[in-house]
């Protein structure tokens, strides 16, 4: 296959490149039609591939992604047996990868700039870049979420992450997956199917490893909506505890310092059961959530953000499920995973 200049794309002609649009996703019957007709304006050449990989929805998410598939050219439907995202891609690839240069990851729960996959396109040519990575702005509607976005988008809720505190231009170690170079992705061997959570930094890894290059775009980004329950929101931040935990032993790393702050949540928080005995012990706990809701405050106040106090609520339950996700993968205590 021919790989176009920098010259065929300063010009626009990105048709010359056959990327691959996978779609990995699980009751989403809301949003995966308006998200199809959306990538499908997007693609850079008629023979560009849409795959959504579905991990058995039963709310009419396939049903309505076959009858899309009647209108709109290359589009398919893949049964993902392994649910997860990871797997997801890994079959995709696997499937259709030997046709194609380039891989766009989506996610079904997200929306996305009417000329981001050109974008993407555009930055991983021009550059030479083996993977782009975009930031992510997080946006909620009812009451909960709003608040959890708000925390999200805060220093309180992301650490100071590059790609939620709108980072761009530059090349990075990690960022949210958008587009990544199929050759690169295989010669790594694509995502740790083992990693329900995390998977993407785990990658990121071995890509650096390999000598392959990650820049995060600052011309474009995508939407997120958060979880909308605090329960929900819970469950999946002990996710990504676990898959932290996971990838720092497979890879004997020492996490960063705005990870391993949060690490101390959990232990503080269980340490002040022994308040009943020690008046003291419940001290770090109280120091932890006055900091937390004291930003909250300020956040109402500074940043005339009224969901301040609510916002560090959503914070603070994910620093604890963080915490406590990561805790649990460390000391060998398995989660339930659903079949």
């Amino acid at each position: 296959m021919r790989v176009p200049s920098n010259a065929d794309v300063s010009h626009g002609d990105l048709s010359l490149i056959r990327t691959l649009i996978v779609v990995p996703c699980l009751d989403e019957a809301k949003t995966i039609e308006p998200l199809l007709r959306k990538l499908d304006q997007q693609r850079s050449s008629a023979s560009d591939m849409i795959v959504v990989a579905d991990g058995g929805s039963k709310d009419g998410t396939q049903e309505i992604v076959l009858r899309v598939a009647q209108e709109l050219p290359n589009v398919a439907l893949m049964h993902n047996a392994k649910r997860i995202q990871s797997a997801a891609i890994n079959l995709a690839v696997q499937r259709f990868g030997a046709e194609f240069e380039y891989l766009i990851r989506i996610d079904a729960h997200g929306d996305y700039p009417d000329d981001y996959c050109r974008t993407l396109l555009q930055e991983a040519v021009s550059l030479e870049a083996d993977s782009i990575v975009v930031g992510m702005e997080t946006v909620g509607f009812g009451l909960f979420q709003r608040a959890t976005a708000a925390a999200q988008n805060s220093k309180l809720g992301n650490g100071g992450s590059k790609h939620r505190a709108g980072g761009g231009g530059e090349w990075v170690d990690h960022g949210h997956h958008a587009l990544m170079r199929i050759f690169a992705f295989q010669a790594v061997g694509g995502y740790d199917e083992s990693f329900s959570h995390n998977e993407d930094a785990e990658l990121d890894f071995r890509l650096r490893q390999s000598g392959f290059r990650i820049w995060m775009t600052g011309k474009t980004y995508m939407t997120y909506y958060p979880r909308s329950t605090a329960s929900a929101l819970f469950r999946q931040y002990l996710g990504y505890g676990r898959g932290r935990a996971k990838n720092l032993l497979k890879h004997r790393s020492i996490p960063k310092i705005r990870q391993a702050i949060p690490l101390a949540v959990a232990p503080v928080v269980i340490g002040a059961v022994l308040a009943v005995l020690y008046w003291w012990a419940a001290i770090p706990l109280v120091v932890w959530a006055v900091a937390c809701l004291g930003y909250g405050v300020w956040m109402a106040v500074g940043q005339n953000n009224p969901l301040g106090p609510l916002a560090a609520v959503s914070a603070m339950i994910m620093h604890f499920a963080w915490s406590a996700g990561f805790w649990l993968e460390l000391i060998g205590i398995k989660s339930r995973r659903r079949a």
